[in-house]
């Protein structure tokens, strides 16, 4: 049987940690950043949990993560 492929997609955009949940970026900090306050960018930074509801969804995309 061969190996099941990734969604490339999903590799750029998830993480699995050590418990087996997927940490995420977080959306709107790509473009149009001269509107948004200096606060709201710097809360932006760094990455975030995924939803439990979407885990199901992710490991189907990552079969090996």
């Amino acid at each position: 049987m061969p190996k099941m492929k990734s969604k490339t997609g999903a590799k750029k955009r998830f993480k699995a940690n050590g418990a087996g949940k997927f940490r995420r970026g977080r959306k709107a900090k790509r473009h149009l950043l001269t509107r948004k306050a200096q606060k709201r960018k710097r809360q932006l930074r760094g990455t975030t949990m995924v939803d439990p509801t979407n885990h199901k969804q992710i490991h189907r995309m990552l079969p090996y993560a």
